[in-house]
């Protein structure tokens, strides 16, 4: 995944853009950029690798080194950006969000037309260089865009700074992304996550729709291209991925997981035996705030059997070395043992994709002397890898618990049956369920249904992307 962020103003926005950026750091942890724009230096960009220290203390030092009125920064899962290019277009700085499905089919276009690439991430192309070439082939960067959006089989949000000190930022084309803008007295800045800007003094100004496309200048933004009607904004963000204090498509993260802890709680008490249960408890840390909405409706008091140890162990930094990671994994979780020894606990998490985190803490908690530990997912089960945004975490759809057990079960002749699965009413849904359970020692399980997920984002469906749940684009 990753996240961008930008700033053009009449004074410095290099300080801005530092900040900003490092505010998006919950969304990735490879690699880091900024590049700026001044009048007298031109462009400028320096990239770290972050794997093993934040943004923060990589790029300290830059900012007594880079200067301008406009800059950009990101966050990136995936390759280092932003990038440079020169084109008929002019020299710009870029950075893109998303995924590039087909990019063996875009390098033999370009390759074929006499273009070439330099930016290598190990042996693959820079995703950011592919959607670079896309809109140097055309004789704008609207048109440049549009085709690059139309061309790319995936997603892709971009953000770039021109050598005419102007930001140009283009949401997906379906808007399965947030591009949100802020204005400050002096200037504007384009963002991923809202409340990035709002610590820095900025007030919402507006998000980009679907596909649309604006230039932003320190005076004001002028749009390029209108916004599509389409929209299928994902909504695995509210679930998991997006910051507790974000809002996306004015609907907050925060209020949304208090909201679907409360409306999977009220499902529960209709199914299921909640009698025993001394405990609520959320995995740390999406999953809490969905665990206090589900403590707050059923009544059973909320508490944290365990806790995060975070002040060295913040970040996903894990060992080469498969015994180190299992090690570190579990120095990570400080017991709190008057709420563990001999308590029936049920915890909520955000999701269930392989499983293998929450098979280990379930384990912690056993080993602690729990009596019961009853497991909630809260959304529905995941049943196919995103392929628009790489949020299931898996490399194919055999990773995932659901599809692994399901296949178990029945072997090639579940794939026929997903819908059933995923519903818990069925006796395909109850089997999986418990096959689950004993595979990870859980005394229960349940999902949130689909419906009761889009209740809680309280968004239209048919403006929701629910794929990697329904398989349905």
């Amino acid at each position: 995944m990753g996240g961008f962020f930008g700033s053009v103003k009449k004074s410095d926005a290099v300080f801005d853009v530092f900040l900003g950026a490092d505010y998006h750091s919950h969304l990735g942890t490879k690699r880091g950029g900024m590049a700026a724009f001044d009048r007298a230096i031109g462009l400028q960009r320096e990239i770290h690798n972050i794997e093993n220290a934040p943004f923060r203390t990589k790029f300290e030092r830059v900012l007594a080194e880079m200067s301008g009125n406009a800059a950009i920064g990101c966050i990136s899962d995936t390759d280092p950006q932003p990038l440079l290019t020169v084109s008929k277009l002019g020299t710009y700085a870029i950075c893109t969000i998303g995924i590039i499905n087909n990019v063996d089919d875009i390098k033999k276009e370009i390759l074929a037309r006499g273009g070439y690439f330099d930016a290598m991430t190990g042996s693959k192309v820079n995703s950011s260089e592919i959607v670079a070439a896309l809109i140097n082939s055309k004789e704008s960067y609207v048109d440049g865009i549009r085709y690059a959006q139309d061309r790319i089989e995936g997603t892709a949000s971009i953000l770039l700074l021109t050598d005419r000190g102007t930001l140009i930022a283009a949401r997906d084309k379906v808007g399965r992304l947030p591009v949100t803008i802020g204005k400050c007295a002096d200037g504007y800045c384009v963002s991923f996550e809202n409340f990035a800007y709002r610590k820095l003094g900025y007030s919402d100004e507006r998000e980009l729709g679907p596909g649309e496309i604006v230039e932003i200048s320190s005076d004001g933004i002028t749009r390029l291209a209108a916004p599509h009607e389409k929209m299928r904004v994902c909504a695995f963000l509210w679930s998991y991925y997006g910051y507790p204090t974000s809002s996306y498509e004015g609907v907050n993260v925060e209020m949304m997981r208090c909201r679907n802890g409360k409306i999977f709680a009220a499902r529960d008490e209709k199914t299921q035996d909640l009698s025993g249960i001394d405990y609520v408890g959320g995995v740390p840390d999406s999953g809490t705030p969905h665990a206090i909405g589900y403590a707050n409706a059923s009544k059973i008091p909320f508490a944290r059997p365990y806790i995060k140890y975070t002040p060295t162990w913040s970040r996903s930094f894990m060992p080469v070395n498969q015994t180190e990671r299992n090690k570190i994994a579990k120095m990570k979780l400080i017991p709190v043992h008057e709420f563990i020894e001999g308590k029936e606990l049920l915890l909520v998490d955000d999701s269930i994709v392989r499983g293998t985190q929450l098979k280990e803490t379930v384990e912690f908690l056993y080993s602690h002397g729990a009596k019961a530990v009853h497991m909630r997912s809260a959304c529905p089960p995941i049943m196919y890898g995103c392929k628009f945004l790489n949020f299931s975490r898996s490399s194919g759809d055999m990773d995932l618990i659901t599809r692994r057990t399901m296949a178990e079960l029945e072997g090639d002749e579940g794939v026929r049956h997903m819908e059933e699965y995923s519903d818990s009413r069925t006796e395909r849904g109850k089997a999986m369920r418990k096959a689950i359970c004993d595979k990870f020692n859980f005394e229960s399980l349940e999902f949130q249904s689909i419906e009761g997920l889009i209740e809680a984002i309280g968004i239209e469906p048919c403006k929701l992307c629910t794929y990697c749940w329904t398989g349905k684009e």
